[in-house]
């Protein structure tokens, strides 16, 4: 299989471009090397410093997709994005991005996808109460945050809402600038499929960590964030109480199921379309998460600090299921977030 692979050299592009090689695939890489995620570092070898936003102007990406049977789309801008002013930069990169490659794919004759999306498109998770089941809650308040309550709360009776598992047919919420740029880029990928006879995956990552990820960018994880406070001898610090529930899925499981669906989509129908969580299956606490990485690293016993603390626009819990994925890709997560983030804490990072 030849694979052309967008955002090549990133955290997550990288790891799936050795993880296709290692199975015998042939990967076209191609990145333009976005300052923000790479500074100023030049291409690795072998890849093509193009612009997906160019893919239906520039000659040079027609020879690129000639003989590719499937396309694995990774080039983003991520992070939650900050002010306002950050919207134009999303909607250019990802969403004019994803549309002009698609066009491209199409004159091309290429007509298998994978693009990489997120859990952002949720926005708040799945929400439960003891006595009158699921719950949709709003936006929380700040003036609750402020007082330090944290958790949303069931319409009916105030309780507290516990967190259950997201499955892909949950209703779809985007939150930041980011979120809203990511399922822009599933709706592109989804009318793609049906005007062009194609046949696309898009795979929603949860939380991904693992060697290689940036260290101190808006590319960082929450992850790397707390092993540079451990670096600098800081205690980790813990938005709002630390109890938010998350899923980490490491790195080589995203690449894996990269993998995985790129086989699947090729050898598939036509016409068809759909949407998997990537997740470890094993949730965890945002404070479990500082601990396991705190633990990971010799001789260090520091205590997360809790700050009470919280950033406007966060979710509560975002939990996945992962049933999907295992019963139609055949992918299950085989790092466990216990053992992954505690090797976290020494793994090799790029800067």
């Amino acid at each position: 299989m030849r694979v052309l692979l967008t955002g090549s050299a990133g955290f997550i592009g990288a790891a799936i471009g050795a993880a296709l090689e290692q199975a015998g695939h042939e990967v076209v890489r191609v990145d333009v090397m976005l300052a923000q995620a790479h500074g100023a570092s030049t291409p690795p070898e072998g890849t093509h410093r193009l612009d997906v936003r160019d893919a239906v102007d520039d000659q040079r990406w027609a020879p690129l997709l000639a003989g590719v049977d499937a396309v694995c789309h990774q080039a983003a801008v991520v992070g939650a994005g900050v002010t306002v002013a950050d919207l134009p930069a999303y909607a250019a990169h990802n969403d004019l991005g994803t549309a002009a490659l698609l066009a491209a794919m199409h004159t091309a004759g290429v007509d298998r996808l994978v693009l990489a999306s997120s859990m952002v498109v949720y926005g708040e998770g799945r929400y439960t109460c003891a006595t009158h089941s699921d719950q949709v809650p709003p936006p929380r308040a700040v003036a609750a945050l402020e007082a330090g309550d944290f958790d949303n709360h069931c319409g009916v009776c105030g309780e507290p809402l516990a967190w259950a598992t997201v499955d892909e047919d949950a209703r779809l919420d985007p939150r930041s600038s980011y979120a809203a740029s990511k399922l822009a880029q599933e709706h592109y990928a989804a009318a793609w499929v049906r005007q062009a006879d194609a046949a696309a995956v898009a795979l929603r990552y949860h939380n991904v960590y693992g060697p290689g990820m940036p260290r101190d960018t808006p590319y960082s994880g929450v992850a790397a964030m707390f092993r540079s406070s451990l670096e600098r001898g800081e205690r980790p610090k813990v938005y709002e109480d630390g109890a938010q529930a998350r899923d980490f899925v490491h790195v080589a499981d995203v690449a894996r199921a990269n993998v995985l669906a790129l086989e699947a989509v090729v050898a598939g129908p036509s016409a068809a379309y759909d949407a998997y969580n990537v997740a470890s299956g094993h949730p965890v606490s945002i404070l479990e998460v500082a601990r396991l990485v705190s633990e990971g690293v010799p001789g260090a016993d520091i205590e997360p600090e809790v700050t009470g603390g919280f950033r406007l626009g966060d979710v509560r819990h975002v939990v996945a299921s992962p049933a999907r994925a295992a019963e139609r890709l055949g992918f299950t997560a085989q790092v466990l977030p216990a053992d992954g983030l505690r090797a976290f804490a020494t793994a090799p990072l790029r800067a």
